[in-house]
């Protein structure tokens, strides 16, 4: 019988000489087609922003030689990228998603909306990113009181500590969650390690039940930060954070800056949604 022949060049499933393990499935009643085990590797890769093959590997449960073949095809289509030896969306699958056009669209508008934000705050302004399992500062506009607890452009910061990088977590999909759980406790002592997992899970499911993060020193000291989503078509782009010193501020910051953070972050959404 003639073999089926997949669209985007997927490989096709091993033949039964084949003495792979993990292959062998492929012949089995209810096993994944070769195309739904492409789209598995792709839907992996794009939801974790930034992977390793053997990641991959472990993940799906595909032998090593075969997750190579699948990320190939994918990286001829332009659909992933390799960077330094490991995976990222590639830039076709960016077109497609619009995210390029947003974030183009965003640091546009980005530095005026915060320098308004700002002059009304009194307070640093701070547009914040999802960079795979990172998070990664956009733009930011400080008081000149406050310049100190500024981060840089284009800086990279830990997705699980700080109001706006927790933001994205909250919103992030599991695969990076679920790196964050494991980065909070690698970093934590082992009688400590369980506690800090279960209270990060704790505080990004009250971040989406409140619709804000606040922090408190985590990432420069005396920093308090308040934090909201900013969503385009639904969906959360980006972050948008007021911060100041706990020195300078009332003691009712996080009361006070709430309502017009979270105005603030419909305002920009709808202006990057016109």
């Amino acid at each position: 019988m003639e073999r089926l022949r997949l669209p985007l060049a997927y490989p096709e499933p091993m033949n039964s000489t084949d003495s792979s393990a993990g292959d062998s499935r492929a012949s089995e009643p209810g096993a994944d087609s070769a195309l739904v085990r492409g789209l598995r590797v792709l839907t992996h890769v794009a939801e974790g922003g930034e992977v390793s093959a053997q990641d991959v590997s472990a993940e799906l449960g595909l032998p090593l030689s075969t997750t190579y073949r699948y990320l190939k095809t994918l990286t001829d289509f332009d659909l992933i990228e390799k960077q330094h030896g490991r995976f990222v969306p590639g830039w076709r699958l960016s077109a497609w998603s619009g995210q390029d056009i947003t974030r183009t669209r965003l640091i546009e508008v980005g530095h005026s909306f915060l320098q308004g934000l700002t002059n009304r705050t009194g307070k640093v302004s701070v547009l914040t990113v999802r960079a795979g399992h990172n998070a990664v500062c956009l733009r930011q506009v400080s008081p000149s009181a406050d310049t100190g607890i500024s981060f840089r452009i284009n800086q990279v910061l830990p997705i699980y500590r700080g109001a706006g990088q927790r933001v994205l977590l909250a919103y992030a999909p599991p695969a990076v969650i679920e790196g964050a759980l494991r980065a909070v406790s690698a970093d934590a002592a082992d009688d400590h390690a369980l506690a800090r997992r279960q209270h990060l899970i704790a505080d990004l499911k009250d971040i989406r039940g409140r619709g804000v993060a606040v922090s408190h020193g985590e990432l420069i000291d005396s920093a308090i930060a308040v934090a909201a989503p900013v969503r385009v078509c639904g969906e959360v782009i980006c972050s948008l954070a007021v911060a100041g010193r706990a020195d300078r501020v009332p003691a009712n910051l996080v009361k006070s800056l709430t309502p017009v953070l979270t105005s603030a972050a419909e305002e920009l959404g709808a202006e990057l949604s016109a």
